[in-house]
């Protein structure tokens, strides 16, 4: 049996984000949904509530300081001393790089990799407290180099690196961290690359599925799944890995 505790899933308004907060609920745990605005939240805490979870949204803007303490806090003090941590949200500034603006580059580092920092900075003094944590961090594939991605790739290749160094820190005190790097997952996120390139929604699934070595494109329960396994108590032995869910092997 899984003792429920407090977790934190950021950019969880949407897409993989509440998917990992669903599922993570369905096992017990109390979840804070952050967004960047708090009516963003609403439809997965809703969702959690309904299935016969507890949830609350927390609107926050991630790459924040102040924000980010501030979300922590109310946490801590709605649902209990928050010692899971998924850091997902994350945006998109597609460009190549002759085109790619410093408002482009500075905002996907903000969200990306400053998010990621803020927040595991406020949540590991909760986990140090308790002598247990689990962070995960999304990366991407997109950490191998893409075109057209030169901030995205940068911010999710540095998160990697991150989690291997808070594997390293907050090991001693009973915190794993991990990375999850999707491949192509069917999104929102992705349903706008498609519509940005002028390409049917459907065609750019089709197209992407016939690169994939078992011959689909991911959805969003394949992160989730990736990511509770992290969360478990049987997973407490790895730490400071990154996992590819991308339908065949990556680098």
């Amino acid at each position: 049996m899984t003792e429920p505790r407090t977790a934190i899933v950021t950019g969880a308004g949407r897409g993989i984000g509440a998917e990992i907060a669903q599922r993570l609920a369905a096992e017990g745990h109390r979840i804070a949904v952050i967004d960047l605005r708090e009516e963003d939240t609403s439809a997965t805490v809703e969702a959690i509530v309904s299935a016969g979870g507890e949830a609350i949204g927390v609107g926050a803007d991630v790459s924040d300081s102040s924000a980010v303490e501030a979300a922590v806090a109310r946490v801590a003090d709605e649902l209990g001393a928050p010692t899971i941590l998924v850091n997902n949200a994350g945006i998109l500034r597609d460009n190549l790089l002759f085109k790619m603006t410093d408002t482009d580059w500075d905002a996907v580092m903000g969200v990306h990799l400053r998010g990621a920092f803020l927040m595991s900075r406020a949540v590991q003094a909760h986990q140090v407290e308790q002598k247990w944590g689990r962070i995960v961090n999304l990366s991407s594939t997109s950490a191998l180099g893409n075109r057209g991605q030169a901030n995205y790739s940068t911010a999710k290749a540095g998160l990697q690196g991150f989690t291997k160094t808070l594997a390293i820190e907050l090991g001693r005190y009973g915190v794993t961290a991990n990375a999850i790097a999707p491949g192509f997952i069917a999104t929102d996120m992705t349903r706008a690359t498609a519509e940005r390139i002028g390409v049917p929604f459907e065609d750019f699934l089709a197209h992407a599925a016939k690169e994939i070595p078992v011959g689909r494109t991911g959805v969003p329960a394949d992160i989730a799944a990736a990511a509770a396994f992290f969360i478990s108590e049987e997973a407490s032995f790895v730490s400071g890995q990154v996992l590819y869910v991308a339908g065949g092997p990556k680098d």
